[in-house]
C-alpha cells in the first residue's frame, strides 16, 4: 500500500511539474509574441511615415527641382518659381538648435559631473528626479515662458531696440533647458558605469576630484556623453511649439540670434493651419520640408551610432 501511495504521489508531483513547465512555456511564448508585435508596430509606423513623406514629396519635386528647393532661401507665401527654397528654414532651425545644444551641453554635463562625482548618494537620488521633471513639462509652456519671461530679460540686457519680441536666442535658451535633462541623465549614467578602479588609480597618483572627473571619467564615458548630446540636439531640431511661439515666423537667413527666424517645424505648422488647399503646391511643401527634417535627424542618429561604436569602451 505504501509503495502504491508513494508512486501516486510521485506521479502527481511529475504532473504538477509538467503543468507548471507547460504554463511557463505558454507565458514565455505569449511575452515573446507581444514583444514581436510591439517591435513590428514601431517598424511599420516608421515605414508608413517614410512612405507618406516620400510619396507626397515626389508630387512636390515633380513641379520644383530638388536643387531649387535646397539652394533657394525663401519658402514663404505667396509662392512663385523663385520662392521654393528651404535654406532660410534650415538656417533658422540650426541656429536655434546650436544655441540649445550649447546650453544643454554646458548645464547638462555640469549637472552630470556633480551628480556622479560630487553629490552624496542621498542627494543624488533626490536631485536626479527633479532634473528629469523638466523633461515632462509641456513644450507649449516652455514657449510661453521664453516669450513672456526670457525675452523681456534679453531686452533689458541688450536693449529693446536690438532684441525683437520673437527672436532665436530666447527660443534656443529655453530649448536648451528643456533638453538639458536628457544630456545630464544619459551622461550621468555613462559616468557612473565607469569602474571605480579607474578613479582610485587616479586618486592614488595624486589627482584631484576635478581632474579625475575631467581627465579620467569623461574620456572613459565619452561615447555615452556624445550620444546623449546628439540625441538631445536631434530632439531640439524636431521641436515645434517653442520655436513657433518664441522664435517667430519670419524666414530669415541670419546668424544674429536676436532677430526673428522661422524653423522648419514652425513652417509646417503655419502651412498646416487649414487655410492651404489640399493637393496644392503649397500643401505639398510641408511634406518636402518634413522629409528633409527626417533626413537630418536620421543622419544625426547615424552619426551618434557611429560615435558609440567607434569610441565605446567596455569594462569588466
Amino acid at each position: 500500500m505504501s509503495t502504491t501511495t508513494e508512486l501516486d504521489n510521485k506521479n502527481d508531483l511529475l504532473a504538477r511539474v509538467a503543468r507548471r513547465r507547460h504554463r511557463q512555456q505558454a507565458e514565455q511564448a505569449a511575452v515573446t509574441w507581444l514583444l514581436r508585435i510591439a517591435a513590428l508596430i514601431s517598424i511599420l509606423t516608421t515605414a508608413g511615415i517614410v512612405i507618406i513623406l516620400v510619396v507626397q514629396s515626389m508630387g512636390y519635386f515633380a513641379e520644383v527641382s530638388v536643387w531649387d528647393f535646397l539652394k533657394g532661401s525663401d519658402l514663404a507665401p505667396p509662392f512663385s518659381l523663385q520662392q521654393f527654397g528651404v535654406v532660410s528654414l534650415v538656417g533658422g532651425t540650426l541656429l536655434v538648435a546650436l544655441i540649445a545644444g550649447l546650453v544643454s551641453l554646458t548645464l547638462g554635463l555640469g549637472a552630470a559631473i556633480f551628480l556622479s562625482e560630487y553629490a552624496p548618494e542621498r542627494l543624488r537620488r533626490f536631485l536626479k528626479p527633479i532634473l528629469e521633471v523638466l523633461a515632462g513639462i509641456p513644450t507649449v509652456v516652455y514657449g510661453y515662458f521664453a516669450l513672456t519671461f526670457v525675452t523681456p530679460i534679453l531686452q533689458g540686457i541688450f536693449g529693446a531696440d536690438r532684441v525683437i519680441v520673437f527672436n532665436a536666442l530666447s527660443a534656443g535658451l529655453v530649448m536648451g533647458l528643456m533638453i538639458m535633462p536628457m544630456v545630464s541623465t544619459l551622461s550621468e549614467d555613462a559616468m557612473v558605469a565607469v569602474p571605480r578602479s579607474l578613479r582610485d588609480a587616479a586618486y592614488a597618483l595624486g589627482a584631484t576630484r576635478f581632474e579625475v572627473a575631467t581627465k579620467v571619467v569623461i574620456p572613459a564615458a565619452l561615447s555615452g556623453i556624445v550620444a546623449s548630446f546628439i540625441l538631445a540636439v536631434s530632439r531640439a531640431i524636431g521641436e515645434t511649439m517653442i520655436v513657433k511661439i518664441a522664435a517667430g515666423a519670419t524666414p530669415n537667413l541670419t546668424l544674429n540670434p536676436l532677430e526673428s527666424i522661422q524653423a522648419m517645424t514652425a513652417y509646417i505648422v503655419q502651412v498646416s493651419l487649414g487655410e492651404t488647399p489640399q493637393g496644392s503646391i503649397e500643401y505639398k511643401t510641408i511634406f518636402a520640408v518634413g522629409l528633409l527634417l527626417f533626413v537630418m535627424t536620421l543622419a544625426m542618429n547615424i552619426v551618434g551610432r557611429w560615435v558609440i561604436s567607434r569610441f565605446r569602451q567596455q569594462y569588466e
